[in-house]
This record gives structure tokens, sequence and C-alpha cells, in this order.
């Protein structure tokens, strides 16, 4: 049976930790840009749709609803979230 290796990097990590300057955690950052407006998806399901019935056997049509039912509430939750912060865009009649 042969000996165990040493670790040679062992104590690498220690000096390379007291070389590098720490940063300050609570430091000044810059204010972000202002988001774009957001526009809700007119077809929330569309890309699922392009995805074709999920394969479950007997039960991709309830999966299909369900999945659906899903990714619309999240678009309308979006569309809220957008709305309560200022930043949906304005509806457009085009």
């Amino acid at each position: 049976m042969t000996a165990p290796r040493r670790n040679q990097r062992r104590g690498s990590r220690g000096r390379n930790q007291a070389r590098n300057k720490p940063m300050s955690l609570w430091q000044a950052v810059p204010r972000p840009d202002p988001p774009e407006p957001i526009k809700p998806a007119p077809a929330p399901t569309a890309l699922l749709e392009s995805l074709g019935s999920p394969p479950l056997r007997g039960h991709a049509s309830a999966a299909d609803h369900y999945l659906a039912a899903v990714v619309e509430r999240a678009a309308a939750v979006a569309t809220a979230l957008a709305a309560s912060a200022g930043v949906l865009a304005e509806p457009t009649d085009s």
C-alpha cells in the first residue's frame, strides 16, 4: 500500500488571501439606469404551444391545460407587478 499524498498547495490559499486587498462590503454603488417600460406579452403561452404537447401518455391534454394556466397566471402577476412599480408601458391602439 502506498502512503497518502500530501497536498502541496495546502498553504497557498492563506498566502493569496493575505495579499489581496479586502473590499468593503457596504461600499457605495452607482444608481442603475431607469428600467425600460414593460409591455405585457400578447400571447403568453405562445412558446409553450410551439413546443407541442408534453409527452405524458393519456394526460397530455390535462397537462397542456395546467401548464398554460400557470404561464398565463405568471404573465398576469408580472404585469401587475410592473404596474405597481410604475414601469408598465402605456397601451397603444394599433
